[in-house]
This record gives C-alpha cells, structure tokens and sequence, in this order.
C-alpha cells in the first residue's frame, strides 16, 4: 500500500472522549419520552434505549434528526417530523433532536470533554510527516471543544455540524462530510484515510472511496470490531498509536 498524503477524522469517539456524554444525552432524551408515551396511552411501555446495542447501532455518529428518526422508526413510533424551531420536547421528530441536544448541552456545562491521550501525540507526529489532517463531526459543539482541549491547532480544516447544516450535507452513511473535509484539504479521497468508531462513519469512507477506512474499538470487544470490518473499515486499532504507520506505510 502505497503512504497516504490526509487522514480525515472524525472528533466524538476518535479524538475527544465525548461519545459517554452523547449516549447519556440520547437516552435522557428518549427514555423520557418513552415514559411520557406510555403515561398518556400513545404507545405502550416498551424498554428503555438501550446505550450498549441501539446507541452503536442506531445514532452514533448521525446528526441528531437522523439519529432520533433512526430509533423512533425501530421503535415502530411515528411521531411529525416538525420543524427546526420546535422547543425540545416529545411531540415531533425534531422536538426529540432538540430534547437531546438540551441534555448535551447541560451536560457540558458540567465540565468539559477530554482528549484521548494518545491523540495530540498522533497528530504532531502526522504532522511533523507532512500529512495533512481534517476533523469532521456532525456535532455543532465540534470547533468549541477542539480549540478547549487545544487540538485545534493540530488539523488543518475543521468540518462540523454547522458547515453541514449551511451546506446541506448529508448525514453518515451519506460521504459528504467526509468528502468536504477532504476537499478543503485539497485531497483525493483515494489518497487520504478516514478514521471512525461509528458504524455509520465507517460505511460512509467507503462509500466516498478512501483510500484506507480505519474503524476505532477503544472498547477491544471483537463482536464491535467484526461489525466495524462488516460496514466498511479495511483496518480495526484499538487506539490511534499505529495510524501514522498504517497511513504512512500499510495496514497493520
């Protein structure tokens, strides 16, 4: 395999440790909902949202809309889909994004989202190498919580929420974020690595056709590693350490 010249990656799970904060924010937002469902005879009572299976397999990695429609058509709930002005709450499609959102956002102020510690080494090396690096996330709060753990400064682009919502960017699967990181890096996606710990994200690098999918199990858990190779990832590390060698030189 020939060195690659841009590695794409995506920040919730790769570069921050924030994805514990999205699938506590999930589940406060549909848990609720589900309970007031079942209070007022809408549904009947049905388990609560399950973090360990339809976290992974429902809206990691999606834009919030995405993510909620995902569990509700799952679910078999059918709620409006609204507007993008509906307060949170239970009522459509979007109240239930935004009710999510509500539930990040406090948490946040809560305290702030660390770097994996690995991650600033990673990226000083890759950088020291001459290869150009891009973040991408679907999240809107992507660029706030770079510059606080002081990673900004280490990718060249950054592609979030915000640009996807201005841009009209597809979510994961759909390749458009990815493919916009890659172009501001002026990159051929063939000639750059993606990296993703989402299955969404996986399936989405090798529908833009980079020219290495890497798949990231920080939980080491074979079954979540076999479903990263399934969707799309050519390689599975369990941390970011061996990526400047699969990047500069082969898989590992």
């Amino acid at each position: 395999m020939n060195p690659l010249h841009a590695v794409v990656l995506d920040t919730d799970g790769v570069l921050l440790d924030s994805a514990v904060l999205h699938a506590a924010a999930w589940k406060t937002a549909f848990d609720g909902c589900l309970d007031a469902w079942a209070a007022d005879a809408r549904t009947d009572r049905q388990l609560p949202f399950d973090v360990a299976g339809e976290y992974r397999e429902l809206v990691d990695g999606k834009p919030r809309l995405d993510g909620a429609l995902a569990f509700l058509t799952a679910r078999g709930i059918e709620l409006p889909p609204g507007t993008a002005a509906d307060p949170p709450g239970c009522d459509t499609v979007w109240a239930v994004a935004a009710r999510k959102e509500q539930a990040f956002t406090a948490a946040l102020q809560g305290g702030g989202v660390p770097a994996f510690p690995e991650v600033r080494p990673v990226l000083e090396a890759l950088r020291a190498m001459g290869v150009r690096c891009a973040a991408a996330s679907a999240s809107r709060h992507a660029g706030l919580l770079l510059e606080a753990t002081g990673l900004a400064g280490l990718v060249e682009v950054l592609v979030d929420g915000t640009d996807a919502a201005r841009l009209a960017l597809a979510g994961k699967p759909d390749p458009s974020l990815f493919l916009e990181a890659a172009r501001r890096l002026r990159a051929d996606p063939a000639e750059a690595a993606l990296v993703e710990d989402a299955l969404a994200g996986v399936e989405a690098g090798r529908r833009g056709r980079f020219g290495l999918v890497v798949g990231l199990d920080r939980t080491r858990d074979s079954a979540a590693a076999a479903a990263l190779r399934v969707h799309g990832a050519d390689v599975v590390l369990p941390d970011l350490t061996a990526l400047v060698g699969a990047v500069t030189g082969g898989r590992p």
